[in-house]
């Protein structure tokens, strides 16, 4: 089964107070980026894989989806969703990731925001998923860039002219990597970009963006905190269709 750290109280506290979960989608940085690569959602069947308070879910309904399925491992977030939802055409199920079966060509659209580096059987449930996508049907995730999840030792260090660097430790030993974000043991799985990319492949996916998010100048502007970003990428942010 997945970590289900968000049912952690001091984890879904603290997970609370973040911009992305008081403004929803608009206090996410990189959702200007995400949003310029969504297909047109309009009568689209929609299933978003690790939905949080369904911030994604509300807005696929806005753009005209048919339905939604919101999934998610974690209680709290699944009653947060559910609380903040009044839209019989959204479903919110309960499910752990690393086992989920859904029907075949059930889905014309899935959806996951930063939630694929939790999963220990990425391939298992990327086959899942392309097996629940229609001919044609399309995929957009964001996920945890493994150079930002690589580095386990503390602190910086600097190149021959004085400048900082991030100290990446073991980039190519693929595996479990455990954190203390919010609560002490957060376990994330590392795994290199070819090796994320080659999943997809594998399972029949056909890649059609691949981005190292990064803030720009004007979302720096806007919210000074991004400026660290710019020193290693964040995340990465993938579209794919079947």
């Amino acid at each position: 089964m997945a970590q289900n750290i968000y049912d952690n109280p001091a984890f879904f506290e603290g997970y609370s107070q973040l911009s992305r979960s008081v403004e929803g989608l608009a206090g996410a940085g990189e959702w200007p980026a995400i949003r310029a690569i969504l297909p047109d959602l309009k009568d689209k069947r929609v299933v978003d894989l690790g939905c949080g308070y369904g911030w994604f879910c509300r807005y696929a309904r806005e753009q005209g989806a048919a339905s939604v399925l919101g999934l998610d491992v974690s209680e709290a977030m699944l009653a947060r969703a559910k609380s903040m939802t009044a839209d019989p055409a959204i479903r919110y199920e309960r499910a752990d990731l690393e086992t989920l079966e859904l029907r075949a060509a059930a889905f014309d659209f899935a959806y996951s925001s930063l939630t694929l580096h939790y999963i220990e059987d990425l391939e298992k449930l990327l086959a899942t998923i392309h097996r629940a996508l229609v001919p044609g049907g399309k995929l957009v995730f964001s996920i945890e860039h493994p150079i930002y999840m690589a580095p386990t030792k503390p602190g910086w260090s600097f190149d021959a002219e004085g400048r900082r660097t991030w100290p990446i430790d073991r980039y190519s030993a693929e595996g479990p990597r455990s954190t203390d974000w919010l609560a002490k043991g957060v376990i994330k799985h590392h795994r290199t970009i070819g090796t994320q990319l080659n999943m997809m492949i594998r399972q029949g996916f056909t890649i059609t963006h691949f981005e190292e998010w990064g803030p720009t100048d004007a979302e720096i502007a806007a919210q000074p905190a991004l400026a660290e970003e710019r020193d290693r990428p964040m995340m990465m942010l993938i579209a794919a269709h079947r």
